[in-house]
Formats: C-alpha cells, sequence, structure tokens
C-alpha cells in the first residue's frame, strides 16, 4: 500500500461519491461547509499541470456530478472551487485535489478554509 493518503482513497470505492475512469471524488474529512467535496486524479500527480488531456476533459462532467450529488443532500447558495498547486501555493497533501465547496450564506469571495460555514 502507497504513503499518499488520495492514492489509496483511489482504491476505496465505497467512499467515492462520483467517479470516471481517470478522476473520482470523495467528501472532504475536514469540510470547511457541509458537503465539502474533493476531486482527483486516480493516478499520482501533484498539480493540475500535470493533468492528461483525458483527466482535463473528465474534470467538468465529474464536477457537474458532484454539485447534484451535494444539492441532493444540501442547498448551497454557491460554491468555491479550486486547489493549490505546489507548497508555496498552500497544498499540503502533494496529490492533486481540487475543493469543491458549496456555500450557504452572504459570503466574500473565497472564504477562509476551516472556519466552517453553517448551512
Amino acid at each position: 500500500m502507497t504513503s499518499c493518503i488520495f492514492c489509496n482513497l483511489a482504491k476505496e470505492k465505497g467512499l467515492h461519491i462520483a467517479e470516471t475512469k481517470h478522476l473520482f471524488a470523495v467528501y472532504d474529512r475536514s469540510p470547511a461547509s457541509p458537503g465539502h467535496a474533493l476531486i482527483m486524479p486516480k493516478r499520482h500527480i501533484v498539480t493540475v499541470f500535470e493533468m492528461s488531456k483525458e483527466e482535463s476533459a473528465e474534470l467538468s462532467e465529474i464536477l457537474n456530478v458532484v454539485k447534484k450529488h451535494i444539492e441532493s443532500k444540501h442547498k448551497p447558495k454557491a460554491y468555491n472551487i479550486g486547489s493549490n498547486n505546489g507548497k508555496e501555493a498552500g497544498q499540503v497533501i502533494m496529490h492533486l485535489h481540487i475543493h469543491v465547496i458549496p456555500r450557504y450564506k452572504g459570503g466574500h469571495g473565497m472564504q477562509l478554509l476551516g472556519k466552517g460555514e453553517e448551512e
């Protein structure tokens, strides 16, 4: 078993909320808000700039599936979608992951992660 938590999650199909041939999504274990999800490639890459054409092409598809999944359980008013690419950008786990963060009330752009938000 690899030491990369996200490589291991790629194999944990029971935790996936969405999946394509090259990507998968799970709920974040430390959510910034209810329904916070992560989309990541099944293969180990560090930044969005390393994505293959196939992975890039599937991103909009899985993003919409994740949005529908979140909306089936929560009623967000908006979303933040983004990723940190590299240590200096704040990336902590060196496996590409794209945050899909539902927002519920009067936010002001990208809010501080970890501050939480109620539905």
